[in-house]
């Protein structure tokens, strides 16, 4: 099971109805979560581009999209962003294995972090 982050922005429409009949969206998502086999780790209402913010777990990133589309189909948001999330010991293994990838960044006349490669 993978870890997502989910954000959706409401739709003036859903505001209204959520100013007019206060309600814990969280629980109505919950169930949804589960059906696609995941779990609501928590979630939370935010400030700034995005109204609410949703972590789960879900076995796969196909299930992660179909999330994704059932709550973009609904018509009560207007975005939703899926991020995929790894632990701290899934992301210092891909830091081990990327400092074995031996990539070279192409050379170039302008420095860039701390990095000059000059071209000839």
């Amino acid at each position: 099971m993978s870890f997502y982050a989910l954000q959706a922005s409401y739709t003036p429409v859903a505001w209204t109805a959520l100013v007019n009949a206060p309600a814990n969206r969280l629980e109505a998502v919950r169930p949804v979560v589960e059906k696609l086999g995941g779990r609501v780790i928590n979630g939370w209402f935010s400030f700034g581009e995005y109204d609410v913010l949703l972590v789960c777990e879900m076995p796969d990133a196909i299930s992660a999209a179909a999330l994704s589309m059932a709550i973009s189909s609904s018509g009560a948001v207007k975005a939703v962003k899926t991020t995929p999330l790894m632990t701290f010991d899934e992301g210092v293994a891909a830091l081990k294995k990327a400092s074995s990838a031996e990539y070279a960044a192409p050379p170039t006349e302008i420095p860039y972090f701390g990095t000059y490669r000059p071209t000839a």
